[in-house]
């Protein structure tokens, strides 16, 4: 309290109006609580929300909204059926297969968790050597929780990412798509799900 006490002359120390005038001042312009959200909301990446995150992911690149492919369906028989992909519809439930791919895109935007997790994976990107223990660690921190994945060496300036499960759409358009899994300059890569 004394601080905010330091504009005031002595002459005037004895004054209840004039003490209570500046006290009222000072309370309504004292900017510690407006540092304090702004540290939280915005400058600290591990407690940024919203438009928080929104000005990191600027500053290191990588957006918040991705265009995800997503799996055609098309009219197709029971025996077609193989694996885990898109499954064939009847007849009244998905147009015919018009015998070309169609690119079909939705857009999907990042939780504040996972866009957050996205910045600091694209902030590891930026200082990385692109060595394979470093690739290695961003894509434990990405997806450690999910399961087996790791960079494989194929030689040849190639080089492959596992992963010992399968990927969500979302996660197969961050890898390819988000910019923020460093791809090493003259190297070709390839995504591989086992």
């Amino acid at each position: 309290q004394d601080w905010k006490l330091q504009t005031l002359l002595s002459q005037y120390a004895n004054s209840p109006k004039l003490l209570a005038l500046l006290q009222a001042f000072n309370d309504a312009v004292d900017p510690e609580a407006l540092v304090d959200d702004f540290y939280t909301s915005i400058w600290d990446v591990a407690t940024a929300t919203g438009y928080g995150l929104d000005v990191w992911g600027r500053i290191v690149n990588v957006p918040r909204t991705f265009a995800v492919p997503v799996d055609s369906l098309w009219v197709g028989f029971s025996e077609q059926i193989s694996g885990t992909g898109p499954q064939p519809q009847p007849l009244s439930q998905a147009p015919a297969y018009p015998g070309y791919t169609i690119a079909i895109t939705t857009p999907y935007t990042l939780t504040d968790d996972d866009y957050r997790k996205l910045i600091m994976v694209k902030a590891m990107a930026n200082i990385s050597d692109c060595s394979a223990p470093s690739l290695n660690r961003m894509l434990m921190f990405l997806f450690g929780s999910r399961g087996q994945c790791y960079v494989q060496d194929l030689g040849g300036m190639a080089m492959r990412y596992v992963f010992k499960f399968a990927l969500t759409a979302v996660e197969r358009a961050i890898m390819n798509y988000s910019n923020a899994v460093p791809r090493p300059a003259g190297v070709s890569v390839s995504i591989v799900e086992i």
